[in-house]
C-alpha cells in the first residue's frame, strides 16, 4: 500500500495545529503559510478530520483549528484512517460482508497474509502520537 498525500499532508497539519495550539485556533492561512500546503487541499482535508473527530474548527475573526483532543492521543493511524480511502492492503480484509461476496472466501490461502499484513502496517503507524512528532521546545 502506497500512503497517499492526503496522509503525509494531513499529518503535517495536525502537528502544524499541535505546535501552535497556545495562540488559539489556528487558520489555514496560517498553516498554509508553514507548511507550504494549499490552502484548498488543506480543506478538503479539514473536513474529513473533522468527520473523525480529529479536528474542531471555530468560526469568526479569531477563528479557526484545533485539536479535538490531546495531541497524545491521536496517532498516525487515526490520521490516515480519517483520510485516506482504503486503509488495507488487500479489500477482502476489510470487512467480512466484502470477503462475504468474494467466490473464494473459503479457499483464499493469502486473505490471512494481508490481513497480517495490515495489521503490522497500523500498529507502527499507531505506535506514534502527534506528541511524539512534536518539535521540543526551544
Amino acid at each position: 500500500m502506497r500512503l497517499s498525500t492526503k496522509s503525509r499532508y494531513g499529518t503535517r497539519m495536525l502537528i502544524d495545529i499541535a505546535e501552535n495550539y497556545h495562540n488559539g485556533p489556528v487558520s489555514v492561512a496560517e498553516i498554509a503559510a508553514r507548511t507550504g500546503i494549499s490552502e484548498k487541499y488543506m480543506e478538503k482535508l479539514i473536513r474529513r478530520l473533522k468527520r473523525a473527530g480529529l479536528v474542531l474548527s471555530k468560526r469568526g475573526p479569531k477563528g479557526g483549528h484545533v485539536l479535538a483532543k490531546p495531541a497524545a492521543s491521536i496517532t498516525v493511524g487515526d490520521i490516515v484512517r480519517a483520510l485516506e480511502e482504503w486503509v488495507v492492503l488487500k479489500g477482502c480484509s476489510l470487512s467480512k460482508d466484502t470477503c462475504a461476496s468474494c467466490s473464494r472466501v473459503d479457499a483464499c490461502p493469502t486473505k490471512e497474509v494481508w490481513e497480517k499484513a495490515s495489521s503490522a502496517m497500523f500498529a507502527a503507524l499507531d505506535a506514534y502520537t502527534l506528541q511524539s512528532l512534536l518539535k521540543p521546545p526551544s
